[in-house]
């Protein structure tokens, strides 16, 4: 045979679709711990989107593409009073639950916040459950969206375990965009072949690149990434609903696949084995595991590498406040993935670069004791000039055990330390905070101010009887799963 001539035998579809199609299909969702931590994970998500409405640079985005367009059964967007198709409600959703990065997290070789995912799942959810309800049919009910997010939380959280994709230039959303599609095609009643269809497209896609998110370019298109993404996810699940073919050897794809085109080198491989070929890796099944073990943000609208830092800064600050002018110099102490994402000197210009920036998120807390999503506005930082000469005196230095700790399955920890030394060879402690307030280690501690994030976010959009009546309705796990989509949707319309 010609060695130019491609053999044209079509395979099965890759073992990691199959997978992925498979948990989706079969998987039964019994942790009760899973279902409640998806429940607070509702609540949180949903409250991030609501304080999100408070600024103009998210909602300019947000709405139909033509003003005034009707939508049958039309998704709603949370807070607000819009109606759209679930792909348009999709990406408004997913927009303002990530907007001021205060939801929650997954970290390990890849990083991400899964409940990005919730922005596909409740826009289709919604739009189907008021379709039933329109064809004398029964409607979905919020079990199956607390299900749909253990699914999507589990397939970006095991995929992001071992895979890196910020390794090789690729941006964290193409997990959400891989989730969302399999997920919410499972909720439009996909079978197999359809499912895998969907996913494979997901794959195929070109993906983002993390240049938006890296100084010299950090910008604000990483606060609607997301968004995008899941609704993408929306768009490819119904593709393959109506009946598109799927990709089978996407991934495997000698020169065409993923791995080939996307996946095979990272910058120090080009240096040392330029013919290394990568693909995924997986030290575990699907199931619950990444629910159960997530992240809140609960103390600060930050990027959750310095959560630890902005909670070690707060302790500091009482200590620091008076001897602002006798600072010497800052140390802190971090782990490897913080000073490769975080850490930048030079200046910070726009909102996105602030809550991206190490140094930043630590000043303005040694400075003020706090940390909110209107300290990274320009304004703010305009009239602060003490912020920037604070982040000047600071040294990032890395422990070797917070970056090992970082990737170890029975730690998973985030740990910070900051130590001030002032000019007359005095200095505070070494504050150091290993697990912050969100950690599955700290849930006892950290669900009741989950809960006050919540109300709080509530008071932001809805008067006091609503905001009770929404909160009551989610602190009770059974009368939650039992609530229709619709019925639930209805309490967050303006």
């Amino acid at each position: 045979m010609s060695a130019n001539v491609d053999l044209n035998n079509r395979p099965e579809y890759d073992k990691v679709l199959q997978d992925i199609a498979d948990y989706v299909l079969t998987y039964k969702v019994e942790s009760t711990e899973a279902l409640n931590t998806a429940r607070n994970c509702l609540m949180d998500t949903l409250g991030c989107g609501l304080l999100s409405l408070r600024f103009p640079e998210c909602t300019k985005h947000l709405g139909p593409f033509v003003e005034g367009t009707v939508v049958p059964y039309g998704a709603r967007v949370p807070g607000t009073s819009f109606r759209l198709d679930p792909v348009k409600a999709a990406w408004d959703i997913g927009c303002i639950i990530r907007w001021l990065d205060y939801n929650d997290t997954w970290l390990a070789a890849e990083w991400g916040h899964p409940s990005d995912n919730l922005g596909g799942i409740l826009a289709v959810a919604d739009h189907l459950s008021q379709k039933r309800i329109a064809q004398d049919e029964a409607p979905l009910t919020m079990r199956a969206v607390l299900e749909a997010m253990i699914m999507a939380h589990e397939i970006q959280g095991v995929f992001a375990l071992e895979n890196s994709f910020n390794r090789v230039g690729l941006d964290h959303v193409i997990l959400v965009k891989v989730a969302s599609t399999a997920v919410v095609a499972k909720l439009m009643g996909a079978n197999r072949e359809q499912l895998l269809a969907a996913i494979s497209h997901a794959f195929v896609d070109g993906q983002a690149l993390r240049t938006y998110r890296h100084a010299p370019n950090a910008g604000s298109r990483k606060s609607w990434a997301a968004g995008d993404a899941t609704s993408r996810g929306v768009r490819l699940a119904d593709i393959a609903m109506r009946g598109e073919m799927g990709i089978p050897g996407v991934l495997s794809a000698p020169q065409w696949g993923f791995y080939d085109v996307l996946f095979s080198h990272t910058n120090k491989d080009l240096e040392t084995k330029p013919q290394d070929k990568r693909q995924f890796s997986f030290s575990q099944g699907f199931g619950s595991y990444v629910m159960e073990n997530v992240l809140f943000k609960i103390s600060f609208p930050a990027e959750f590498h310095a959560q630890t830092a902005a909670e070690a800064a707060v302790i500091l600050h009482p200590q620091v406040r008076e001897k602002l002018d006798q600072i010497e110099r800052i140390v802190v102490t971090t782990h490897e993935s913080a000073i490769r994402i975080i850490s930048k000197v030079g200046p910070l210009a726009n909102a996105a670069d602030r809550d991206h920036c190490l140094q930043y998120m630590i000043a303005v807390p040694l400075l003020y004791g706090d940390l909110v999503a209107e300290h990274y506005e320009d304004s703010f930082h305009a009239a602060h000039p003490l912020i920037d000469l604070l982040r000047e005196k600071m040294e990032i230095v890395e422990d070797e055990r917070y970056s090992r700790e970082y990737l170890e399955a029975d730690k998973r920890s985030i740990a910070n330390a900051i130590q001030v030394f002032f000019k007359d060879s005095t200095h505070t402690e070494k504050v150091a905070v290993e697990y912050p307030i969100g950690h599955r280690r700290r849930r006892d501690e950290g669900i009741p101010l989950l809960e006050a994030k919540f109300r709080s976010n509530l008071a932001t959009r809805f008067p006091g009887q609503r905001c009770e009546e929404i909160f009551t309705l989610c602190k009770d796990q059974q009368r939650l799963e039992s609530t229709p989509v619709h019925r639930f949707v209805d309490l967050f319309v303006i």
